[in-house]
């Protein structure tokens, strides 16, 4: 399994699409997961932004939306799998609520399966999917062959502890969410490096799972949302990625 090198467009919510696109490449980066919310909203024009990427080397393996189950209505789901086409994603993040259900869950990855989409849980705290264990039993009681998870550490949590959560749930793992936070969360935006204990044992983990294609670790936010931060911040996550290849 090979990781790839990413950014999630969130990290420049306010910035446009041909911003974040040429600050993508310039940091050396080979693909964008780009945000519902602001940058490519369902039923935009997706096909403008995947050649946009194209003509700049990077590809969009997946579309991050802001589908939460058991709210999503039919035609939302519809929509965000269309925009994923377009976009050339194989993969739609998706959001589990506190109540949502099984059944929602595996509703919306029935339908993103029929366009040949996986599905991906965000995994996130204050949401049904906040630790490895509650991921787990979603998972199991939704069991469908294209449901999988995302991964990334909640600040309040140990490193130890973190690395316990990501190895549990290893088996079921499509994507990552890359960054470090202090203790704090959100606001408490450290540079990456800082994170080293943490990412590098994350990055060199086993990857056999269920999961067999490329795994990509977005990067998502960067200190003080300063883009020129970006170049600094990729560079030490494709080092890290280097090193695990040659482990």
């Amino acid at each position: 399994m090979t990781i790839r090198p990413g950014l999630c467009s969130i990290t420049f919510r306010d910035l446009a699409v041909d911003d974040v696109v040429a600050l993508a490449a310039d940091a050396g980066l080979a693909g964008i997961e780009w945000g519902a919310d602001r940058h490519v909203p369902p039923g935009s024009d997706a096909g403008s932004v995947a050649d946009r990427c194209a003509d700049a080397g990077l590809v969009c393996p997946s579309y991050g939306t802001y589908l939460f189950a058991g709210r999503a209505a039919v035609d939302d789901v519809d929509a965000a799998c269309a925009t994923a086409v377009q976009l050339g994603a194989t993969n739609l993040r998706i959001w589990a609520p506190d109540e949502a259900g099984a059944a929602d869950v595996a509703d919306i990855a029935d339908r993103a399966g029929g366009r040949g989409l996986t599905v991906s849980l965000e995994f996130h705290p204050g949401t049904l999917t906040g630790t490895a264990a509650s991921t787990l039993a979603l998972l199991a009681e939704a069991d469908r062959p294209n449901l999988f998870t995302y991964w990334q550490p909640d600040p309040g949590l140990s490193r130890a502890d973190a690395l316990a959560e990501h190895a549990a749930i290893a088996g079921h793992l499509s994507h990552l969410h890359v960054f470090t936070w202090g203790p704090t969360g959100f606001f408490d935006r450290r540079p990456l490096a800082d994170g080293v204990d943490l990412w590098q044992p994350v990055l060199a983990a086993d990857g056999t799972g269920q999961w067999d294609h490329d795994r990509w670790a977005f990067l998502e936010y960067v200190p003080g949302d300063d883009p020129a931060c970006l170049v600094g911040e990729a560079s030490t996550l494709r080092a890290w990625i280097g090193e695990a290849d040659r482990a």
